[in-house]
């Protein structure tokens, strides 16, 4: 049984006081959600206040990136472990704006995932083709080559830890979101891809997330996918209320 995840990624929005406002109010509109694990993602600096915040509610938090060494002269990077000391659960690693915008390839996602299981915390990776790979119908072969590139070497073990999530680039902020059989179609393809890497049994339990335009209207044409085990939210999980709807999609 795969426990769906519902993540929101808060990108580079929201002060101090707005996260903190934020997680305040979405605690009482999602503490009676059951069988969802609910995590948010605020920008590093205010972390630690929003981890402060959510004690003794069922919501988790998530860092937006990490850097794959834990100490040393690496000039504005932060550390797996400084994200846990700082009450993180959970690193999204790979997101699409940073390999477009900050050069993340499939080699760092790979060491920054190491570096945050290592760490003790549960990675997010992610992968998604663009719109161009997509019409030139390369979609399965980006997937293949950052679903290889990004988890090489992970034991087995490890995959207790990695949550992935498939987010087509075409659909990140632009409203569109893939079709539930689209979605479902690369989903399966993952899975397919993990069990062929890692085994069956890896394959049946690791949960895999859809990202890209979800919305309290159609993130349950998505989840009643059978392959779709949650999702990676944008735009929609920066207000309490829709992000609350989509986190008791199952209510």
């Amino acid at each position: 049984m795969r426990i769906p995840v519902i993540a929101g990624n808060w990108k580079l929005f929201k002060t101090l006081a707005e996260s903190v406002a934020l997680v305040n109010e979405l605690k009482p509109l999602v503490a009676n959600s059951q069988g969802v694990e609910i995590v948010v993602a605020p920008v590093f600096t205010a972390l630690s206040r929003v981890s402060d915040a959510i004690k003794g509610s069922n919501i988790r938090v998530a860092a937006q990136d990490c850097y794959w060494e834990e100490e040393g002269a690496f000039t504005g990077e932060v550390a797996p472990g400084l994200l846990k000391d700082a009450g993180c659960s959970h690193v999204i690693i790979g997101h699409s704006e940073r390999r477009q915008y900050f050069g993340e390839t499939d080699l760092t996602v790979n060491k920054k995932t190491r570096a945050a299981i290592a760490a003790g915390l549960n990675a997010i990776v992610c992968v998604g083709e663009t719109l161009a790979e997509r019409e030139s119908e390369q979609t399965f072969s980006v997937i293949d080559s950052q679903i290889s590139g990004s988890l090489a070497g992970l034991a087995t073990e490890d995959f207790s830890r990695v949550v992935i999530a498939y987010e087509p680039v075409w659909a990140i902020g632009t409203g569109k979101t893939a079709s539930d059989a689209q979605a479902q179609e690369v989903h399966v393809f993952i899975r397919q891809l993990i069990s062929r890497q890692f085994g069956q049994s890896v394959a049946d339990a690791v949960r895999i997330l859809y990202g890209g335009s979800v919305k309290p209207d159609n993130v349950k044409g998505l989840m009643a996918q059978p392959d779709i085990d949650g999702a990676l939210v944008g735009g929609a999980s920066l207000k309490a209320e829709s992000f609350a709807a989509i986190a008791t999609f199952n209510a």
